[in-house]
């Protein structure tokens, strides 16, 4: 049923953006046609249309979710995504630049004045605030911080004095807390005096007059207990709190070991300071994951599908100009046995192979080293068993599939030593792989850099070059 139900919004998703698409197009349509008749008051004929477009478009945009525009936004060129972005209500304006891409973002606030960016971000929540901040221009983030109170104010200069990356980074300030000296029944009253509670409250927090977190109330324990008893009999103690300047990806691990919707953030001193909620742990997750399949395709960083081919082109440009050193660097040692190569032909076509599945088996090396160095499931207790145990799985796989391809090549060539050369050559690439695909990301890793930016490029330069260099070497002692 969630499936189903996940598949029809997503159709329905696609239905609202043909719709603003065929919306556009009719209005483009109609201009050209207005703009190629000869007719009097044609400025005016023009104008009566124009207007009669913007306001069915308008009213289309009216009936959608921030969320469904940004969508929209998203997937047109920059020319109609400016002109829908100046159709979207006011109100709806800081909620979308918070959905958006920070690619699209960029666009969007290029095209926005002081006075709209202050009329946008005002309306949004101070951690929200805090999100925007890096792309705000620095006028627009003082004036909003002179415009918030003193509370608001001390709260975000506390999420910006904070790393990216850190549970302070994602919490937010809805939350509701309670002292651990009244009874059930005062927290119901005042929960119904409250009115609406804050977005995925499953507890409510217990603080002392010292704003010193004491434990957390689940909703459940306060429906089911008898209101005459105290909260401090009732709430639990053994709390999942997160410091402000703790690991976001540590802070993602734990919400999916202890099935959390929320937990409370505190200072060092075990202060309450705002929570974390299940809502920016998958945001985080995703943005995480949308960097990681970035950098291992060699981009730099998130690129605007209809951003300019000039700044598109230099975001792939790094990583390239690496592949292509590196490629070089492979033919410079097909160079260095030009000789063996002209005596035995076989070899031009043989060499592909060695240096092809050298690279798949790396790339699967690195791939785990990649996921479990990300889950933090590598420390140095396990390293060395898990490094024994990939040399081991490569040693393997070499002599295995060196067997396979040896004899390939003795039946394809009528000749043992070839046979024997391949087999060799393979097993010992694999092994080379193996090596690399641990080597690499632990290096990265150890160094502070991001595994997986690069290496898929790094893995397949050393095993080409390593594995023609290897398959080649062992031709010319063995077989001239």
């Amino acid at each position: 049923m969630a499936e189903a139900n996940n598949t029809q919004s997503e159709e329905k998703l696609k239905q609202h953006l043909e719709q603003v698409l065929e919306l556009l197009n009719k209005q483009r349509l109609e201009e050209a046609v207005v703009q190629q008749q000869a007719m009097p008051r044609h400025q005016l004929v023009e104008t009566l249309l124009h207007k009669q477009q913007q306001a069915a478009l308008k009213h289309k945009l009216d009936q959608l979710h921030s969320a469904d525009i940004a969508y929209i936004l998203e997937a047109l060129p920059l020319e109609q995504r400016l002109l829908v972005w100046n159709l979207v209500k006011s109100e709806l304006d800081g909620q979308i630049l918070l959905d958006v891409s920070d690619a699209v973002r960029e666009t969007l606030i290029s095209d926005m004045d002081r006075h709209e960016l202050l009329s946008a971000t005002e309306q949004l929540d101070t951690d929200e605030i805090a999100d925007l901040a890096p792309v705000l221009p620095e006028e627009v983030m003082q004036e909003l911080l002179e415009s918030l109170n003193h509370q608001n104010r001390a709260r975000l200069e506390s999420v910006l004095g904070h790393e990216e990356d850190t549970v302070a980074s994602l919490m937010d300030f809805g939350m509701v807390t309670i002292r651990e000296d009244i009874t059930l029944g005062v927290v119901l009253r005042y929960l119904r005096r409250r009115g609406e509670l804050p977005e995925h409250t499953d507890k409510l927090f217990v603080v002392d007059k010292q704003n010193l977190l004491r434990g957390v109330l689940p909703l459940q324990r306060l429906l089911v207990n008898s209101p005459d008893a105290p909260v401090a009999d009732i709430m639990s103690r053994d709390v999942v709190s997160f410091q402000l300047d703790a690991d976001a990806e540590d802070a993602a691990r734990a919400f999916e070991r202890y099935d959390l919707l929320s937990a409370p953030v505190v200072d060092r001193e075990n202060r309450l300071q705002g929570r974390i909620g299940v809502d920016a742990i998958l945001d985080h997750i995703r943005e995480k994951s949308k960097e990681d399949m970035l950098a291992q395709a060699g981009l730099l960083e998130e690129e605007d599908l209809f951003s300019s081919v000039w700044k598109s082109a230099k975001n792939r440009w790094f990583w390239l100009a690496v592949n292509l050193v590196t490629a070089f660097l492979s033919t410079r040692v097909i160079g260095l046995f030009e000789n063996t190569i002209a005596h035995i032909v076989a070899l031009a076509s043989l060499m592909p192979i060695v240096a092809g599945i050298g690279g798949n088996t790396g790339t699967q090396t690195s791939t785990l080293i990649v996921r479990s160095l990300a889950l933090d499931l590598i420390t140095p207790a396990n390293a060395g068993r898990l490094i024994a145990k990939e040399l081991s799985i490569g040693f393997l796989n070499g002599a295995v599939w060196g067997t396979v391809i040896g004899l390939f090549a003795w039946g394809l060539y009528g000749d043992e030593r070839l046979a024997l050369v391949m087999a060799s050559a393979m097993m010992l690439n694999l092994l080379l792989a193996a090596m690399v695909g641990l080597a690499v990301p632990l290096m990265r890793h150890k160094l502070h850099l991001d595994p997986a930016m690069g290496t898929s490029v790094l893995l397949t330069a050393i095993t080409d070059g390593m594995g023609f260099f290897i398959f080649l070497g062992l031709a010319t002692v063995f077989l001239l």
